[in-house]
């Protein structure tokens, strides 16, 4: 494993935001969704999550999750992807998202 110092990840913005809007990406190769997230004062951004095994439409509105806002916007399809969603992958390989036990304002960096 590669180490980093402290400029390093302070260079990364992940921060958090609120999913407002899912809906079901088909054109994507593998099954995905499409999210509208509210970032607070860095405003409402766009992107796509491979996360259809473990959440539904509707237990994901509402929910705070983390996400990397400082990418470069990236085409998915006829899609344009604004930021990262993170997550970890679990024993199949699936993603289990990155949320906070506890909400906390829209556009927060980790610390």
């Amino acid at each position: 494993m590669e180490q980093i110092n402290w400029e390093d990840f302070e260079k990364v913005e992940l921060r958090i935001g609120t999913i407002l809007e899912v809906s079901t990406f088909p054109e994507a190769r593998k099954p995905a969704y499409k999210l509208k997230v509210d970032f607070g004062a860095f405003g409402i951004k766009v992107s796509s999550a491979q996360i259809t095994k473990h959440y539904t439409i509707d237990n994901l509105i509402g929910k705070q999750i983390v996400a990397v806002i400082n990418f470069p916007k990236k085409q998915i399809g006829k899609f344009m992807s604004e930021f990262l969603v993170t997550g970890f992958a679990d024993e199949n390989g699936d993603i289990v998202l990155t949320t906070v036990d506890k909400e906390v304002p829209n556009g927060t960096k980790i610390a």
